[in-house]
């Protein structure tokens, strides 16, 4: 079952069990993947489907860290809620060690390389590591290392 097929029929479920918000944000997701299918021209993959889901992730993410900073818990815990909903959907991160043996291993094969090319290492890392990374934390570890 395809990532969008796997969105319709949770979406289905969660109208049949009479979950509104969680309706709601099945069909935000559905949206989303509907409205990049138009601007791409095609159905998309499940490789595109997922880059779709992680920047309503991230979207997600930033908000609550705004909310978080506002102490508006209410607002908060909405964009926690439906952040759950959209992680449903991403493979499961590498924990912090993993990404960091990856930053290691990438830095490694690229052999010299300066403080300038933190965005290629950045780049390499997250291509490599296909979805289970997080991007900051990429971030931070690659200019650690590259720091020292």
């Amino acid at each position: 079952m395809t990532l969008a097929e796997r969105l319709m029929q949770d979406m289905v479920n969660s109208m049949k069990s009479g979950d509104a918000d969680r309706t709601g944000m099945i069909r935000l997701l559905r949206a989303a993947v509907k409205n990049e299918e138009i601007k791409a021209g095609h159905s998309l993959n499940d490789e595109e489907v997922l880059k779709v889901l992680q920047r309503e992730s991230k979207q997600r993410k930033d908000a609550a860290v705004l909310y978080r900073e506002a102490g508006r818990d209410d607002l908060l815990a909405k964009e926690e809620y439906e952040l759950g909903i959209v992680a449903e959907y991403l493979p499961k991160l590498m924990d912090e060690a993993q990404t960091k043996d990856l930053v290691d291993r990438v830095i490694d094969d690229l052999g010299e390389v300066g403080g300038l090319q933190v965005g290629i290492v950045i780049g390499v890392v997250l291509k490599q590591a296909a979805g289970q990374a997080d991007g900051a934390l990429v971030s931070k570890l690659v200019r650690e290392r590259l720091a020292s």
